[in-house]
């Protein structure tokens, strides 16, 4: 229901803003959360909780066997947008380098972003990282059906993919990047390890779901005021979108960047297409006794 509210809500604002309305052309959501990436990503995370839910809860088609394989493509939907978002800073900032100016260059929701190889590395991390899932098809529901569970999703894939997300996030959601980077990417992942095995994926796409609704309609509680964080990229400590940041410090992008990709390279399966790769270790063992 509340997805369905926000679409109508978010067509709205681009309706009047588009009649020169002024209370939807200064409309937070209007002004400084009009990527393409943040409605992909939050469509995509909301498929990925109704997909789940049928699974988890036998509905529709998640009685098809066929269907089990929806949480895998999900995922690598949303793993190719940050990739693509990661590739389109890169593209941007070399660009700009090419034409005697700096790599920074403006988003469209006026944040100065950095761009540079760390992304491209990032990018080639996240592609591996769809092809460390693996058991594809062995996803179950809890003898509750409070969770839907994909065993073979253990620490190794977790580990790699939060690097890369949070690499992701401080790159190219540098204002962002303490909430969707940190607190929204720990949350699912100290669940995982501490009492849901085998829900981390359920966990990761609800927790990103609810606070992507949150941000689209209210994202000054990140931008400004005493809970707006910067990274060290932006070394005058300020970043303001009228005024072209000077220095910039992006050690910490490309150190995490290269530990992102070699992690992913560790961590990469074997044949994922046919059966589980993990079955037999603790994770994979206690995630599975949840569904028996």
């Amino acid at each position: 229901m509340l997805p369905a509210i926000l679409s109508v809500y978010f067509i709205t604002i681009y309706v009047c803003a588009a009649q020169g309305q002024s209370w939807a052309l200064h409309n937070q959501t209007y002004v400084h959360m009009n990527s393409w990436f943040h409605y992909a990503k939050l469509y995509a995370a909301t498929a990925g909780c109704i997909g789940f839910m049928m699974l988890k809860y036998d509905w529709w088609l998640g009685k098809a066997h066929w269907f089990k394989c929806f949480p895998f493509v999900i995922v690598a939907i949303n793993i190719l947008i940050a990739v693509g978002s990661d590739f389109q800073s890169a593209i941007t900032g070399l660009m700009h380098l090419a034409h005697g100016q700096s790599q920074w260059w403006l988003s469209s929701e006026g944040v100065w972003l950095y761009g540079g190889w760390w992304n491209i590395v990032n990018g080639l991390a996240g592609i591996l990282n769809i092809f460390c899932m693996t058991g594809w098809w062995a996803i179950y529901s809890s003898k509750n059906q409070q969770d839907m569970l994909w065993p073979d999703m253990t620490w190794l894939f977790i580990l790699a993919y939060d690097l890369w997300n949070f690499e992701y996030t401080y790159a190219n959601l540098p204002t962002h990047a303490w909430y969707c980077g940190v607190a929204l990417l720990l949350a699912p992942t100290f669940a995982a390890a501490f009492w849901n095995k085998g829900g981390w994926i359920q966990n990761r796409a609800f927790t990103l779901s609810i606070w992507c609704m949150f941000a689209q309609v209210f994202p000054l509680f990140q931008d400004t005021g005493k809970f707006a964080v910067l990274p060290v990229l932006y070394r005058d400590g300020v970043m303001n979108a009228a005024v072209h940041p000077g220095a910039a410090d992006p050690v910490a992008m490309g150190v995490i960047a290269i530990i992102a990709l070699a992690v992913n390279v560790i961590v990469l399966g074997i044949n994922p297409y046919t059966y589980e790769v993990f079955v037999g270790t603790k994770d994979y063992d206690e995630a599975y006794a949840r569904s028996l």
